[in-house]
This record gives structure tokens, sequence and C-alpha cells, in this order.
């Protein structure tokens, strides 16, 4: 039983709460075959509550990019190459603001996020500014949810924070073509 790995991982207060079995609770630990503590020193050692949870509930991918997160920060919402995606996610609470910068080439240069959530929504923003920068406006489009999931091993209860930033890429790309499309306008206003 010890071996084997757990289909569902337990949420960091059932895992607290609950009275799991010894082989239960080294299921739960072992979660998506991802290196642990031993189960011995889980229960022997005192360990503070996010360092419980993070040896028990997450990927080892989603840890680096809640603890090192990548390109956090803003760019200039006014400036006509930037768009900002903001989106939320009212049943948990999470809310993730995604910018990116495009060249006259039509190539993301930069981007940034902020993010107010979990540490798997924080590690989904992170991973997907890493991933649009280096790529054509419909290149990154095609970033979907699922891929974000499936890179960070993300359990299903934790599937919206991957659609979070799949949604903010939408939105901030959306914001940048409006921003195009109102610059057209203007030229054509200007020359009639």
């Amino acid at each position: 039983m010890a071996g084997s790995v757990a289909k569902k991982c337990l949420s960091p207060l059932s895992l607290l709460t609950r009275r799991l079995s010894a082989p239960e609770f080294i299921t739960q630990c072992c979660y998506h075959k991802k290196k642990c503590l031993s189960p011995l020193s889980l229960l022997t050692r005192r360990l503070s509550a996010p360092e419980f949870i993070t040896q028990c509930c997450y990927h080892k991918k989603v840890v680096d990019h809640y603890e090192n997160p990548r390109n956090v920060g803003s760019l200039d919402k006014n400036s006509k190459k930037v768009g900002t995606g903001l989106v939320g996610a009212p049943a948990c609470g999470d809310v993730m603001k995604l910018q990116i910068e495009v060249d006259d080439q039509g190539k993301i240069v930069d981007a940034r996020f902020k993010t107010f959530g979990c540490g798997s929504a924080i590690a989904s923003s992170s991973l997907a500014t890493e991933w649009v920068k280096g790529k054509t406006l419909d290149e990154a489009l095609e970033i979907k949810n699922t891929d974000i999931a499936k890179e960070l091993s993300l359990p299903p209860v934790k599937l919206h924070c991957s659609m979070l930033a799949e949604d903010a890429i939408k939105a901030a790309l959306a914001d940048y073509r409006l921003k195009q499309h109102d610059d057209q306008q203007e030229a054509v206003r200007a020359s009639n």
C-alpha cells in the first residue's frame, strides 16, 4: 500500500484534521510519485503548516513556481504595445493579472503577472508567462489550461487555476488587439 499512488489528493485541511491510517497518510503524502520526506520523518519531525502542505499535496513543479515565481510585476498598462488581462474566480477568490508586451513583428517579448490566490494559481500564472514569451499572438492563443495543468501535475480540485491562467492569456491578447484596432481607427480618422 505504501508504494501506491493516490488517485485524489486530500485537501490540506483534511490531512490535518482527518484520522488516516499510516498507509493512507503515506499514499497522500507521496501524491504524483513526487519525492517527499520519508513517512517516518513526516511523523517524527516538526513541520510548519506550509512545509507539511508542501510535502503532502503539491507537485515539485508547483512548489518551484510558487517559491521562485517567474516574471512577477507589471508593465505599463497605458502602452499601446501592452495587453492586460484581469480575471478572477469568485468561487475561490483567486485573482490573476497577466500582461504581455508585443514587438512590431507581433511577437510577445515580455510578460508579467500578479496573482492573489493559492500556490497552484501562482504557479499557473508563472508558467503561463514563461510559455507566452517568444510566441506570436496566435501561438499564445493555442496555450490551453489542460497543457498548464498537465505540466504542473495539478490535481482535479486545482484545475480552475489553470483555467484562470488560460483566461488571463486570452484577456491580455484581446486587450492588446483592441488597442491595435483603436489605433487603426484613429489613424483612419486622422487621414480623413
